[in-house]
């Protein structure tokens, strides 16, 4: 009997800031049907214990009926819908020569843009519920949390850093009980964030990351921003 194929991991970072700063780090598995079991899947991400794994179903060739679907586990969960796992593995496609105009995650089908360094991604807000938001007086006030404020469930806590450029400084808090304290970066809440002001977003978060949110009039709102490779761990 033929061995099955041994998952292909690559390791991004996703919503990378000025100088390459910040970026959440995402897994990629490019050739999720080595591991097709669900419980295998949810296992192996909570090993590597990134904020997100994606397994990618298809080879994102046009002939290929499982081009861009793809599967998004946290550490602990199984997710429909996130930002920066789409954003990371339509980057990493384009960069192993196999780029996609289109990715589909179980909340349903997104559409993928390539624009020079960045890469955007639709999705709409319902998508992303359980994610509450709390805005802030100043950015300094945000800066000031030593961890989670008190409470349950996914927290985006925010401040306007220029109102009337849109920037804004926020911190991600999962509050989930996997492991992961705070997110680098987070799409999803942004993508909420920008839903609930009805407005284009600057959105600088955590150590140095930076993520675009552009509502469009179909209700969808566009998510962007430049991702760089790392090294997987062995």
């Amino acid at each position: 009997m033929t061995a099955p194929p041994a998952p292909e991991l690559h390791v991004v970072r996703v919503f990378c800031g000025p100088g390459g700063r910040g970026g959440n780090p995402l897994g990629v598995v490019r050739n999720g049907a080595a591991v097709p079991d669900r419980s295998a899947r949810q296992a192996l991400a909570a090993e590597l214990g990134y904020s997100e794994t994606v397994f990618v179903e298809g080879t994102g060739a046009d002939d290929d009926a499982d081009a861009g679907r793809l599967d998004i586990y946290t550490p602990g969960v199984r997710l429909p819908f996130a930002g920066h796992p789409l954003v990371g593995t339509a980057w990493l496609l384009r960069h192993l020569g196999q780029p996609v105009t289109v990715l589909r995650p179980p909340a349903g089908e997104v559409p993928v843009a390539y624009d020079g360094q960045y890469v955007w991604v639709r999705g709409r807000p319902e998508w992303a519920t359980g994610r509450r938001t709390r805005e802030f007086a100043a950015p300094a006030d945000v800066d000031a949390l030593s961890g989670p404020p008190p409470g349950d469930g996914p927290l985006y806590v925010w401040a306007w850093q220029d109102r009337s450029a849109g920037t804004v400084r926020a911190r991600f808090f999962p509050r989930r009980g996997d492991g992961i304290v705070e997110d680098e970066a987070t799409g999803a809440a942004a993508l909420t964030l920008a839903g609930e002001l009805g407005r284009a977003l600057d959105i600088r978060q955590g150590t140095g990351s930076r993520i675009l949110a552009r509502p469009h009039e179909d209700g969808t709102i566009a998510l962007g921003g430049r991702v760089l490779p790392v090294s997987p761990r062995a």
